[in-house]
């Protein structure tokens, strides 16, 4: 039996008494998917299981050979066209790369400025004990005479 769940929990796929096969399913969500795949507790005693899976995604999963049979091309067309498409998925990737480290650079400066200030905070918090303790033990030593 075979099962895959969007992060949202819908049912992208859902298979039972499989063999063998391959499936595939396109889908617009982002995040986590969680495939299953279970065998059946009848079949303990016949053997061992195997599971062999090839999880492809973005351009590497698209079936070239619908493509090139629906727009009626061949040869080097279809090599343009996969190339068109890696370079999109690599431009896609960049833009999203370039989004993170600019959110990952406001965290960053943004912790910069709060340890900047705790430092400030903790020299002064150092400094205004250290005058107290001068005061103090200065104040001590006149009530006892010894200055």
């Amino acid at each position: 039996m075979k099962k895959v769940t969007s992060p949202y929990g819908n049912n992208l796929h859902h298979k039972e008494n499989v063999t063998h096969g391959q499936f595939a399913f396109t889908t617009s969500e982002a995040g986590n998917y969680l495939a299953c795949f279970w065998a059946d507790g009848h079949n303990q005693g016949s053997g061992e299981v195997s599971v062999n899976i090839d999880w492809k995604t973005g351009i590497a999963a698209k079936d070239w050979e619908s493509v090139a049979k629906k727009e009626k091309i061949e040869g080097v067309e279809l090599e343009l066209k996969k190339l068109e498409g890696a370079v999109e998925a690599i431009h896609e990737n960049l833009l999203y790369l370039k989004s993170r480290e600019a959110e990952m650079r406001m965290v960053s400066e943004k912790t910069n400025g709060r340890v900047a200030w705790f430092s400030i905070m903790s020299l002064g918090v150092c400094i205004v004990v250290s005058a107290l303790q001068i005061w103090y033990l200065k104040r001590f030593f006149q009530k006892k005479k010894l200055i």
